[in-house]
């Protein structure tokens, strides 16, 4: 689409949304920043976009006269697809895109995407680390916190994007095509935004959706979706498993990560020389792996990054050993399948933070993994009395109700031993307590490491 001249609004004034608009201006369309909170100020957000004057800002409402300039409507992931006022804009045959698909057609080079419930932030972290000890010109977008629009200008035809993709982004891709894909796995999650579970297991698979068998995709041979999946993907299919032997893929065999292209087992490395714990780590390793080897990178370039690659910040991320105690942040633990995995990983008897803002998730699968390592549950947020009773209902009655953030690190630094753990794992989003999971875990640090010894 040539949007020289064209004007074009952008939905949402936060980062995705402005990087949208920069990119937009840049390359000679007339973008114009729209916000439905009236409360917002125009010189505050045209001061955050950069563009000043150059950019108009709409709050509220959009009018008719303005539709009827319109050439393409670009949404922030947080704009949900199927509210009237968008339907309003298709209604009215006006093209609408999410920011993916905006830089999508802009940017050069190849693209690796990566989505999934759970698993996606280490998994292109750990790619891009990859990618960059072997190509030159690497860019690691997407969910994991930099606009892919705010980069895409300075793609060249040799650049390799990595892109953490969500549900939400994939709502509003149209032409978007990755040359390797993964999906890590899917379970309940955002069930608020997409209504039903066969839409958000549809969102994630259209990660494909232009996907030819020229290009591969990465799926998890334990995960029932993407099994099943497996069967109708339009991309040449990699398997990986945690729990078996495949007769071709990447797997997990005792404590080696081995692969099997057809000719026979290949033992790649052994677990315990990695600084990641927990078997769902080991599956976005060995993820990792499969896509960076799928993409032309040579396995004994990949192994020696594997080996010194350390967690993402707020994922099962070591904080301090105070007093004894053990204190992991794992604040992106933001649904209960995510707060399962680090719960696995954790090979001492444990008090957790749990709760938060309440996505219509159900805890009771989450309350089962508990497996007796949980000492002592403290809730917070929403959700803490709906998490309380689903406690109570599976037999735990050690749980403590706090009022704040900090009342919770209060208790669990009187309850826990030496010799203990200390988790925070909400399986909730952090939204009406804090703006974000990243404020949520620094706090949780900055608690820890004012601990005096």
């Amino acid at each position: 689409m040539d949007l020289q001249g064209k004007k074009v609004l952008v939905v949402g004034c936060g980062k995705s949304g402005i990087g949208a608009a920069q990119l937009l201006y840049q390359t000679g369309a007339i973008p114009v920043l729209f916000d439905e909170n009236r409360d917002l100020d125009v010189e505050t957000v045209r001061e955050k976009s950069r563009l000043g004057d150059l950019v108009d800002v709409v709050l509220g409402a959009v009018s008719e006269e303005l539709m009827g300039e319109l050439s393409l409507v670009v949404l922030s992931p947080g704009v949900p697809a199927d509210t009237p006022f968008v339907e309003a804009f298709c209604r009215a045959r006006i093209p609408v895109w999410g920011e993916v698909e905006l830089a999508w057609h802009f940017a050069r080079g190849s693209v690796i995407a990566i989505t999934g419930t759970n698993g996606k932030t280490t998994t292109t972290t750990l790619v891009g680390e990859i990618m960059k000890r072997h190509y030159e010109s690497v860019f690691v977008v997407g969910n994991i916190g930099t606009p892919y629009t705010q980069e895409a200008l300075s793609m060249e035809d040799d650049s390799v994007t990595v892109a953490e993709i969500s549900s939400f982004q994939l709502e509003t891709t149209v032409d978007f095509h990755p040359a390797v894909s993964a999906i890590l796995n899917i379970t309940p999650d955002h069930l608020n935004r997409h209504h039903t579970m066969e839409n958000y297991v549809a969102m994630k698979e259209s990660v494909t959706k232009n996907q030819t068998k020229d290009d591969f995709c990465v799926l998890n041979f334990e995960d029932p979706y993407t099994r099943a999946f497996g069967e109708r993907c339009p991309a040449r299919v990699i398997w990986f498993s945690s729990r078996r032997k495949l007769d071709e893929g990447y797997y997990l065999d005792g404590d080696m990560i081995c692969r099997n292209l057809g000719g026979g087992q290949e033992e790649l490395m052994n677990v315990n020389d990695m600084n990641l714990i927990g078997v769902h780590n080991y599956e976005n390793v060995m993820a990792a792996i499969a896509v960076s080897a799928a993409f032309g990178v040579p396995v004994e370039h990949i192994v020696p990054v594997v080996k010194d690659f350390k967690a993402v910040e707020h994922r099962i991320e070591y904080v301090a050993t105070k007093k004894g105690v053990i204190y992991y942040n794992d604040s992106k633990g933001t649904n209960p399948d995510a707060a399962i995995q680090a719960i696995r990983a954790m090979r001492w008897p444990t008090v957790l933070i749990g709760g938060g803002y309440d996505k219509g998730s159900a805890y009771d699968e989450w309350i089962e993994a508990f497996e007796g390592k949980v000492r002592l549950l403290v809730l917070i947020g929403q959700t803490k009395e709906k998490i309380a009773a689903c406690a109570k209902a599976h037999g735990l009655d050690d749980v403590v109700l706090a009022d704040s953030f900090e009342e919770a690190m209060d208790i669990c630094v009187k309850n826990a031993r030496p010799g203990d753990a200390v988790l925070l794992s909400p399986a909730c989003a952090s939204w009406g307590m804090f703006p974000n999971y990243e404020m949520r875990g620094q706090m949780f640090k900055e608690y820890v490491n004012g601990i005096e010894e």
